[in-house]
């Protein structure tokens, strides 16, 4: 990203997209726990040692070890167990409530989920130490789930745990969502969603992961807490083929799968639109933009005014590009079986990460429209999907908690940045039952162990566990504490 605003500046051009107005948040005041390092390090690799894979479709897959993990947690956590009253929300998800002295308030959720992605066969021997081994080495708890997210969830618990054995009595009800299944659908969540619905209530706003403290940010080469205020929604299609099979020594002139082919080719030229419109990346370059140098600097500060040129950069590089609109990626193509015999079908799956601006339904006619020329070829939705949720505030009482949290542990002077979040959380599921959903976890992460994520070798610094703690307990303790908004 930083590579490519280098250009942004012949010739400049004044094009107007509604500057945001935006505020870095005041540092609220760290709540600390004196639990050790050491200590979170060992529960971290004891909670990686149970290997809770989910497995789309198939929810009770791998019950035994989610009922073991359940058990871990009770033991490990037993006054939060104990205190909080739980709410089974189907295989392995549970839900976790702390009555707040005044019911009028807006409850506040925060969300992890247990689950973790299996490790891709073949690839066992390039990790340096065993993904379920849960090894302490070298400055690192390894191990498959470190980072996504069981480190987010022992250190969100311990800091129940420890605000509790200090007697802690909130003001507004806490519930935690502990999820079973948030790498293949999500629906411990929507379950979750689905109790606050049915009783009337709507949560202040959700808590869950997403964005994190990168330490080397691409854009700026510096620090930044990035905090997610919006992410993408979801949509798989089918574009199906047709045409005349029969013997491949007298093909037609257009055959299924060349039909295919042409259909997959308009669509990719037929790209959505990319802006910084809709979404929060002209807040986030405003916020970045004290760390970059020179002319970059000036109009990232001032989006409103370049952003056509900051658009036209962006869109120059896959991950920026993504950030900027609805993307388009086939994944997946079925035809023939025979070498000799021409198909009357082929099939491929057309994966969307839609923004903001746009919605499953405007998302199909867009692509229908791409191919309205082509006669035998139908765009088809392939599965559920999930609209992009509404994108969160970045002002206000919520705001202020969570991003005022991520600056006062983040190293001094870092910019705590609005961004958009790519990939979909279980944060999506209580879109019509909340205020605002953030996303974010107070790891200090490079750059290298965040492509970690799902590959070989993923991992956690230990020292960031205490500082996580932290910050979860200020969050809790801030959120129980506070008396607004109702």
């Amino acid at each position: 990203m930083k590579r490519c605003l280098i250009s942004l500046f012949a010739p400049i051009a004044l094009v107007a997209c509604g500057a945001p107005d935006y505020q870095a948040p005041a540092p609220v005041e760290a709540n600390a726990a004196s639990i050790g390092e050491e200590v979170l390090a060992n529960r971290l690799a004891e909670a990686i040692r149970i290997p809770t894979v989910s497995r789309k479709d198939v929810p009770d897959h791998n019950a035994e070890a989610f009922a073991t993990f359940r058990a871990w947690m009770e033991t490990t956590y037993p006054r939060t167990f104990a205190t909080l009253e739980a709410t089974e929300m189907g295989h392995g998800s549970v839900w976790l409530t702390l009555p707040g002295r005044d019911t009028a308030l807006a409850p506040a959720v925060f969300l992890a989920h247990q689950d973790v992605v299996p490790v891709e066969p073949g690839t066992e021997d390039g990790w340096t130490y065993p993904a379920f081994d849960g090894t302490i080495a070298d400055g690192y708890v390894w191990g498959r789930g470190a980072i996504d997210m069981k480190g987010h969830l022992v250190t969100l618990l311990t800091a129940m745990e420890t605000l509790l054995e200090e007697g802690y009595e909130p003001v507004r009800t806490l519930h935690l969502g502990l999820t079973h299944d948030e790498e293949v659908g999500g629906l411990g969540a929507q379950a979750m969603a689905a109790w606050l619905e049915a009783r009337g209530e709507r949560a202040w706003f959700v808590l869950d992961e997403g964005g994190s403290m990168v330490l080397d940010m691409p854009l700026t080469d510096a620090p930044a807490a990035l905090v997610g205020v919006a992410e993408k929604g979801f949509l798989t299609v089918e574009v199906t083929a047709r045409a005349r099979g029969g013997h491949s020594s007298s093909p037609p002139d257009r055959t299924a799968v060349g039909l295919l082919g042409r259909a997959i080719v308009q669509i990719e030229e037929h790209p959505f639109e990319m802006s910084l419109e809709g979404g929060p990346v002209g807040e986030m370059l405003m916020a970045l933009s004290g760390d970059m140098d020179g002319m970059q600097g000036l109009a990232a500060s001032h989006p409103g005014i370049f952003g056509g040129l900051i658009v036209n950069a962006m869109k120059e590089d896959d991950a920026p590009r993504a950030m900027l609109g609805t993307t388009i990626a086939p994944t997946v193509i079925t035809g023939g079986v025979v070498e000799n015999v021409l198909p009357q079908e082929a099939r491929a799956l057309i994966n969307l990460r839609l923004h903001p601006r746009t919605d499953a339904d405007a998302a199909i006619d867009h692509l229908r429209s791409a191919v309205a020329d082509l006669e035998g070829v139908t765009v088809e939705p392939w599965s559920a999907w999930s609209d992009a949720p509404p994108v969160a505030a970045t002002q206000g009482p919520a705001w202020d908690l969570i991003a005022g949290a991520a600056a006062s542990h983040a190293p001094e002077g870092t910019p705590v940045a609005p961004m958009l979040l790519v990939a979909t959380t279980d944060s999506r599921a209580f879109a019509g039952v909340a205020e605002n959903l953030y996303r974010y976890s107070p790891a200090r992460i490079e750059m290298d162990d965040l492509s970690r994520i799902h590959g070989t070798d993923e991992r956690m610094r230990t020292s960031n566990l205490p500082l996580m703690v932290s910050y979860f307990r200020t969050v809790l303790a801030g959120a129980g504490d506070t008396g607004a908004p109702n």
